[in-house]
């Protein structure tokens, strides 16, 4: 089954532009689709290898700071190719 995955990553902390560059980084060198906006992340493929992918990058990323919130929302369809009609 494929999902689509909208990631906000937040380092609660003042260096924290250089650990979202390197979360983003990470997922553009992953073999997934992925497609970026000022203020997300979208990552696309099959739910189980993207999930376990996303696993390790998000707890990667957790290990290099103090405090960081991720926001995820997950849809049950690729949409990576839907364009607006309006």
């Amino acid at each position: 089954m494929n999902i689509s995955v909208d990631l906000t990553l937040s380092p609660l902390q003042d260096d924290y532009e250089k650990h979202v560059i390197n979360f983003i980084k990470a997922l553009r060198a992953s073999k997934f689709t992925v497609f970026e906006n000022p203020l997300s992340t979208q990552i696309y493929g099959d739910f189980d290898e993207l999930m376990s992918f996303l696993n390790k990058e998000i707890k990667k990323s957790f290990q290099d700071v103090d405090i960081s919130v991720l926001t995820m929302k997950i849809v049950k369809t690729d949409r990576s190719k839907y364009e607006p009609h309006f």
